[in-house]
């Protein structure tokens, strides 16, 4: 589900332009018919559905607009998601969920800032946009409820190895703040009990309770990212109805890919974005190359890193391992021909154009059952039954 603009050939219509700058306790909005328009501004409190109704109905009042007129109306993405948007949507509103980092800035060293500018501006890009300005800001492709609540289990997995590892680093560092190196596992109790300092003496009772809370707190993180792997594991080997669940099985079939790369591919991008062509992988995921020519000046600064990083940093990762379990495949001699034999710079470089590649290679794996060129298969049983022992 996408935002796109109307066709633009009534140019009679009256339209309600609605603009929304969002923050935790307040909305500040703007209403226009047009540029020539001055704006209406109005603050109302967060998330009141019904005074957000009221406004709308008193501006098409204000600007002598019928009740059914057309409304146009945008926000930046941020913290409240898109819920807002789905309200707008059935209340018959064309809104737009706009990419925050895609709005033009003042490129002077330094400009005013307030939500009263902030919703000015929206208000008269959105105007421009709508008019046709093709290039003034992104889109953010919207998904819908059950899109969003498919990724919920592999970013929760994310954030508790995060915070995994966070308890197991402190463990670490208390520990070494007393000249001692330990294993975090489950036997770090055993290993403070019988502990000694430099001098022979125990711990100091406190550091030792505060080691075993931190022992437990990591504990409890464990408990719960073995359970979530077990429930995902489960899900792939028995739940024959979900096309997203099948789409994770295929690409398990791949030699290089597990559980993790697969279920993160399809739940991200694959299982529900419409790719037009292999340009808009590279912009998704940000691989895009940013190059830099003024003159005679000319200089490749990278690439864009402005889509999605969990995406970004799997397809990197599983390019390093298609070149080892793939290595008879087409991609991977393309590889070693043009950057095999170069720097570990120009290898680098390499990886990503490879990522990038095989992104495309694995959205037409999907779309037509041909997998990437000299690729080998596996059964993806064997890789869901392992994950789920290890869990």
């Amino acid at each position: 589900m996408s935002a796109t603009r109307k066709n633009h050939s009534n140019t009679s219509e009256v339209v309600l332009y609605m603009a929304m700058e969002l923050s935790e306790n307040a909305w500040k909005l703007g209403f226009s018919t047009g540029m020539a328009q001055k704006p209406r501004r109005r603050d109302m409190t967060a998330k009141d559905v019904e005074a957000l109704r009221a406004e709308v109905a008193a501006a098409k009042e204000r600007f002598d607009l019928p009740a059914d007129a057309r409304v146009v109306s945008c926000y930046e993405a941020g913290r409240d998601g898109f819920w807002l948007h789905r309200f707008l949507l059935a209340a018959g509103a064309d809104n737009s969920v706009v990419d925050s980092s895609s709005i033009q800035v003042d490129r002077r060293g330094r400009h005013a800032k307030t939500d009263r500018l902030d919703v000015e501006k929206l208000l008269t890009m959105l105007i421009r946009w709508h008019q046709g300005e093709a290039t003034v800001w992104r889109v953010v492709n919207a998904p819908s409820v059950e899109e969003e609540d498919a990724r919920q289990l592999h970013r929760e997995l994310e954030t508790l190895k995060g915070e995994q590892t966070t308890h197991g680093n402190r463990i670490k560092g208390l520990l070494a703040s007393c000249g001692m190196t330990a294993t975090v596992n489950r036997h770090l109790p055993k290993f403070l009990k019988h502990a000694r300092l430099w001098d022979g003496k125990e711990l100091p009772a406190e550091l030792k309770a505060r080691v075993l809370r931190e022992f437990e707190r990591m504990q409890a993180v464990n408990r719960q990212i073995r359970e979530l792997e077990k429930s995902r594991a489960k899900r792939i080997r028995t739940d024959d109805t979900d096309e997203g669940i099948l789409k994770i099985r295929k690409l398990m079939g791949l030699g290089a890919l597990g559980i993790n790369s697969s279920w993160l591919f399809v739940r991200e991008v694959f299982g529900w974005r419409k790719i037009q062509n292999r340009r808009q992988i590279g912009a998704i995921v940000g691989l895009t190359p940013t190059p830099y020519a003024s003159g005679t000046s000319s200089r490749e600064q990278g690439i864009s890193r402005a889509g999605n990083r969990r995406m970004r940093a799997m397809a990197i990762e599983i390019a390093w391992l298609w070149l080892r379990y793939q290595a008879e495949s087409e991609l991977s001699r393309w590889y070693q021909r043009r950057f095999g034999h170069g720097s570990k710079r120009q290898r680098r470089i390499g990886i990503v154009a490879l990522a990038r590649k095989l992104l495309v290679a694995l959205r037409k794996y999907l779309e037509t059952g041909e997998p990437p060129q000299g690729a080998i298969l596996t059964d993806w049983k064997q890789k869901s039954h392992y994950t789920a022992s290890l869990a």
